[in-house]
Parts: C-alpha cells; structure tokens; sequence
C-alpha cells in the first residue's frame, strides 16, 4: 500500500497515486523504481539509510547531502549515487524538486561502494521524468520496463565528477570545516581558523590530510568547487563567482577549475545554456 499519494496521469488517461514516501519504494518488485517530492528551503531529512541504491537528483533547488565520509552540494545538473545501506542526511538549501531514483541491490552492485557525483544528461533528465509518469509497479516488458533499462544503461555511462568534500571526526577540524562550508569565500587565515577551533594551525595542517585524506588547500579548493557549481547553476559570471570565493583574479580561478575538472567553468557555461 502507497502513502501520502500524489494523483497522477498514465499515458493512456487511467489516473493512479505515487508514494511521497521513501519507505514505500524498498521493496516494489521491479528492478527501479522512481519517486518525486517537493521541500523547502530549510528542510532536512534525518539520517538514514536504504535497502536499495539511491540516486538522489533534483530538477530544481540545491541540497547538501552528508555521510560519516563526506559532503556533496548537489545543484541541477548533478546527482549523487549513494550504494545500499550508507546513512545518509540531507539538507535542502533552497526550494526543490526532488527525483529519487531507488535500484535493486543486486542490479546496483556493479557500481561499487562509494558515494559518486554523476553528471546527469538531458536523456537521463527525461527518462526519469518519463519514468515518473508510469505506475510505481509499471508492466514488465511494457514501456516503464524499458525506461527502466534505459536508465540504467545511462547511469552506466554517465560521467563522473570528483566532487566530494571528505569530512573529518575531530571535533577541531569539524569545527574548521562546518565554519568554512559557511562561509565558503571567507578569506581568513588557517591561522585564524585555528584560534577559533583552539589548536594551533601546525595541529590542523597536519590533521586534514590525516583526517580527509587531502591537504588544506586541496579540501579548500573541494569546497570551492562545490560553491562554484551552484553558483554557475544559477547564472552567475566567472568573475563575479571568483571575487566572491575569494580568488585574485577570474583568471587564477579559471586555472585551479580547470586543473582540478579538466574543463574550465565556461565550457560548463557554454553547456549548460546549450541543453537549457
């Protein structure tokens, strides 16, 4: 039985309820499954986990998604690939709209145990859409089994972008690192944010790549990055995001983008428009 239903439309005009709740996609016999959802900014999702392989993607709005390991800020255009029972919370920044996409465990194993940030393309865009608009229990062999498929071959061959913000358990670097992930274009000093945390900065420059597995400049440039795409997301200029985040020049900004991604953040730009 589905809760909490949203009435929609079948393509041949019969209308039937989709489930706002998570719970009740678990355990649907077929390999996936879809849901959709509506939150506001301010809005949060404790932790959690899933007996499925989740890809959290939103059409609208941006949310940041948390495990023990790591943070992903995910505008459009992007999703998170999160694997079978990682615990997970999520925090919406700003209004959304969700589409969750839950796959079998059996069928998701061949993408591995890490949390992935995967370009969404404007075919996987509309499959899932199109998904949407099926019955959460479509017909095998019928049209939602081959969206399905479709979509699970476009996952497999979707780009991946290291993005991912590790995150410490000391509770100074986790101190450092929330106030950061604030004010990811303050222009303070690891001297500065030492003093805040009560350790001195030869205590923390040792401790982020102990603790995340990157140096503080590399972490930084992580939160950065994950800043920047949000911004590019809603229009705004390279200059303009580059001064914000704190960087001397467009120019200087543009080449740690592009030593990092492999790509400049115009051609993002450029691609972004193209598909709109």
């Amino acid at each position: 039985m589905y809760t909490q239903p949203l009435v929609q439309t079948h393509p041949d005009g019969v209308p039937f309820s989709r489930s706002t709740s998570s719970h009740d996609y678990q355990h649907v016999p077929r390999p996936v499954t879809a849901m959709s959802r509506q939150y506001a900014a301010g809005d949060y999702t404790a932790p959690h986990s899933h007996v499925r392989a989740q890809l959290l993607y939103a059409t609208e709005g941006v949310m940041r998604v948390s495990t023990e390991h790591g943070v992903w800020i995910l505008p459009p255009r992007r999703a998170l690939l999160i694997p079978v029972g990682v615990v997970h919370e999520v925090h919406i920044l700003s209004e959304l709209s969700m589409r969750t996409v839950y796959i079998d465990a059996q069928v998701a194993a061949p993408y591995g145990d890490d949390c992935k940030v995967l370009e969404v393309s404007r075919l996987l865009r509309e499959l899932i859409l199109a998904l949407l608009a099926e019955p959460v229990e479509y017909a095998l062999a019928g049209r939602g089994d081959w969206l399905a498929h479709l979509i699970l071959s476009e996952l497999a061959a979707a780009d991946t972008v290291p993005l991912a913000i590790p995150w410490p358990r000391d509770r100074r670097l986790v101190a450092v690192c929330s106030a950061i992930m604030e004010a990811p274009g303050s222009r303070r000093s690891i001297e500065e944010w030492a003093q805040d945390a009560g350790a001195s900065a030869r205590t923390l420059i040792r401790l982020f790549p102990k603790e995340t597995g990157l140096h503080y400049r590399q972490w930084l440039q992580q939160v950065h990055l994950a800043e920047a795409f949000c911004r590019l997301d809603r229009g705004e200029g390279v200059a303009a995001i580059a001064y914000a985040l704190g960087y001397a020049s467009p120019s200087a900004f543009s080449a740690m983008f592009r030593r990092i991604l492999g790509r400049t953040p115009q051609h993002y730009l450029s691609e972004w428009r193209a598909a709109d």
